[in-house]
């Protein structure tokens, strides 16, 4: 890849463009632990990809504005929702969100492996995400703590950063959040060859006082 906006989005392009899914079409598991029980309101999905946690959200009565710089994938995750009877609750938009932001405050601020091998500004965009938590409100941050078993040559620019080091990286204001989670834990995967293994992953949830 060079820099530059433009071959950032044909990458993602191009990446979603290979097959018709390329996730699960799940929630993601650590979203799901944490936000069920949460009482439904305004919902940010940073990276949305295909949709499946933008629409498990609405689902449960959430108002979603889902975000990412892929137009195949958001057309994708559109068609989704309209499928699972909750198109009216989810704003599909596509942001380059190194740029541009989503406007607005937040109950849940969600980004699920916010990761990519371009030069995507991870940090500034978690501090924006951040900034758009309304009092009260949730960010949910969960991340690769390392790369899979038959990964042989790691991406050399991809930094993945432990909780503490997202949590240094946000510079939040003293005394105005509160760390409920912060954490590494174990995730089942399946490898290119069909076997089973497993994964690092980490996740950092804090609340806006």
């Amino acid at each position: 890849m060079t820099d530059g906006t433009a071959t950032e989005e044909q990458f993602w392009d191009s990446r979603y463009g290979e097959s018709d899914r390329i996730w699960s079409g799940n929630p993601n598991t650590v979203l799901v632990r944490e936000i069920t029980g949460l009482e439904p309101g305004s919902a940010l999905d940073l990276g949305c990809g295909e949709g499946a946690d933008a629409i498990w959200l609405a689902q449960r009565g959430w108002r979603v504005t889902a975000t990412d710089i892929s137009g195949v994938a958001l057309d994708r995750a559109a068609r989704h929702a309209a499928a699972e009877g909750v198109a009216d609750r989810i704003d599909w938009q596509r942001h380059d969100l190194g740029t541009s932001f989503p406007a607005g405050t937040f109950a849940l601020v969600s980004a699920q492996f916010l990761h990519s091998p371009g030069d995507m500004p991870r940090e500034k965009i978690l501090r924006a995400a951040a900034s758009a938590v309304a009092p009260g409100g949730v960010l949910l941050v969960v991340g690769h703590a390392g790369y899979p078993s038959w990964e042989p040559n790691p991406h050399p620019r991809v930094h993945l950063p432990t909780p503490e080091e997202v949590l240094a990286s946000l510079e939040l204001p003293d005394g105005q959040w509160d760390v409920l989670l912060s954490d590494e834990h174990q995730r089942s995967q399946t490898g290119p060859d069909g076997r089973p293994t497993t994964r690092t992953d980490n996740a950092l949830k804090i609340r806006r006082r």
